[in-house]
């Protein structure tokens, strides 16, 4: 039997580590062409303190659209529908537009990369803005403006991309992280500054999180990042624990007096999993025993706003430090150590705050996506599940198929059934709009092909996977990586 477990599998994760790095910091052209058209239409929150190249591209684009009568009207067009849909507090002003810019494709076309019933809220609200963002992409030239400033986008990054590396290698670090990725799943960190400066923006879209932020005072909001990076990192550790939540479920009884959104109240599981990210996150305050204070203190203040099993988590993760397993394997043991009543007697000595803490990837912000719990099966190895949520979507969405495909090429593809993964990658090829699922999807039927020493029909795919539109990073370098050398499977380390 080929090595198809090696291809795809959680034992090869070293390999999908070389196809996809666990983050991304990037800038994003649809991103630029969304908030740049708002800026155009009286956006100004933080303009003072905003890096010099969001005054620099407000001024081409006042420009372009002064030199032409053409380019006003499309610009008086897109302003009227900016205005009618003015929020109260300019952080969920801009909250929506960020939340449609990550719901849509690349330029010149804006098209809806998922169904427009699965469209978060705030983004359906303001869909109406892309058409006109179409239109007035073309008159006002926006394409031509980002070229002229890619270089400080990138000048930007490369700026902040140690920073942000070493965080979130810290954090892997404290969790006893493989050295790996996700199969199927993304981080990326978009730096835009055409917003306020200090905003952030965090969603979490079926398997992929994205968090979207703009340099304050020299600085990004690593706090943010590394948070959103935790749910990333944790929440699919949630997905196969069902009956363990089940028991702690009466545990909610105890927060419906808090501060905190309703969501919280009444999922248990999103109720544990901020506790244990809070507890994380207070026991990487640096600064050795001279910060144990304020640790504690950091705990004390999540307790109160109602996260009541940060305090057990904290004591927990002490023990954790001190032993070699990874969070991975010991997360099943810090579920199963829940005592209820001991918590439940903890939480009744807290006087609940009036205010909590916003979470930068609030449970509002998170977009609805069945097949989110297909991917997270996938990731976690439950392979049948994942199968039965992918067949479940086909039954019910005979119109988009592409991501269900997809989900069950590679759940074939992990339980050795080769003829069954090929025939889905191929499907998926037929059925996928996303650039992202095609991309990948040759890039497996060649390293398929590869396994089956068939290296010219393996090269072909590995040549349509770059022609398939995904502008990834890691697309483009696995594909390439395929056309100079024959697949090869990792070989399994001890």
């Amino acid at each position: 039997m080929l090595c198809v477990l090696a291809l795809l599998g959680a034992t090869a994760a070293a390999s999908y580590a070389q196809d996809q790095a666990r983050v991304t910091l990037d800038s994003n052209e649809t991103l630029f062409d969304v908030l740049t058209a708002i800026n155009a239409c009286g956006y100004d929150q933080g303009l003072r303190e905003s890096p010099a190249v969001r005054q620099e591209v407000r001024r081409e684009v006042a420009g372009a659209v002064a030199a032409s009568p053409a380019t006003q009207e499309v610009h008086t067009r897109l302003c009227q529908f900016y205005r009618d849909h003015r929020q109260d507090g300019a952080g969920r002003e801009l909250a929506q537009y960020v939340s449609l810019a990550l719901s849509l494709g690349d330029p010149p076309k804006f098209i809806t990369n998922v169904p427009e019933a699965d469209l978060p809220p705030d983004a359906s609200y303001v869909l109406g803005f892309a058409p006109l963002l179409r239109e007035f992409y073309r008159a006002a030239e926006l394409h031509e403006v980002w070229l002229r400033h890619e270089a400080q986008y990138d000048a930007e990054i490369a700026r902040y991309h140690d920073s942000v590396s070493r965080v979130l290698m810290a954090t892997d670090m404290y969790l006893k992280l493989p050295l790996s990725s996700y199969e199927g799943r993304r981080f990326a960190v978009y730096l835009e500054p055409m917003g306020a400066p200090g905003q952030v923006n965090a969603r979490n879209y079926g398997a992929d999180y994205f968090i979207v932020v703009s340099p304050e005072a020299g600085a990004l909001p690593l706090d943010a990042i590394r948070h959103t990076y935790l749910h990333f990192v944790l929440d699919p550790l949630a997905m196969t624990r069902a009956r363990t939540f089940q028991r702690l479920a009466p545990l909610l009884g105890l927060v419906q007096a808090a501060p905190l959104e309703k969501n919280y109240k009444k999922d248990v599981s999103l109720l544990v999993t901020e506790s244990l990210i809070r507890a994380v996150e207070a026991r990487m305050i640096p600064g050795g025993r001279a910060a144990e204070a304020q640790r504690e203190q950091a705990t004390e203040r999540d307790m109160r706003e109602g996260f009541i099993l940060t305090d057990y988590f904290f004591d927990a993760l002490k023990q954790f430090e001190k032993e070699p397993t990874g969070i991975k394997d010991a997360y099943g043991d810090l579920l199963y150590a829940i005592d209820v009543g001991r918590i439940r007697k903890s939480a009744e000595r807290v006087e609940f705050a009036k205010e909590a803490t916003p979470d930068p990837l609030s449970v509002r912000q998170r977009q609805a996506d069945p097949l989110d719990d297909a991917e997270k099966a996938l990731v976690l190895g439950n392979l049948s599940e994942a199968q039965r949520l992918a067949q479940q979507w086909l039954a019910a969405h005979p119109e988009d198929q592409g991501h269900a495909l997809f989900i069950l090429a590679r759940a074939a593809a992990l339980s050795g059934d080769v003829k069954s993964a090929q025939n889905y990658f191929e499907e998926t090829l037929q059925k996928a709009d996303q650039p992202r699922y095609k991309a990948w999807s040759h890039i497996y039927l060649g390293r398929l092909l590869d396994l089956q020493e068939q290296r010219e029909a393996a090269v072909q795919q590995y040549r349509a996977a770059l022609e398939a539109g995904d502008p990834a990073p890691e697309t483009r370098a696995a594909a390439e990586r395929g056309l100079k050398h024959p697949y090869e499977p990792p070989k399994k380390k001890d």
